[in-house]
């Protein structure tokens, strides 16, 4: 049982970080750059973008499953 909830806190919180990532990217202006890209260098910084958010949802849902530890009893 125990599994099955640390496994919904980190997608609840891998979803939170990747869309809070997704957001500094919108205004930090990387969409437009990704819009104004032409051949190859389009699928790079697609490729970026996406690590990038993945990355910001990977620190969301660990963060989220170790302060779940710390706060147990």
């Amino acid at each position: 049982m125990e599994r099955h909830q640390s496994a919904k806190t980190f997608a609840w919180w891998f979803v939170v970080g990747a869309a809070i990532s997704l957001a500094v990217i919108l205004i930090q202006g990387g969409i437009r750059e990704v819009m104004h890209a032409q051949g190859s260098l389009w699928e790079v910084k697609l490729v970026e973008l996406s690590t990038a958010i993945a990355g910001g949802g990977l620190l969301g849902g660990c963060v989220a499953l170790i302060l779940a530890r710390i706060k147990k009893p």
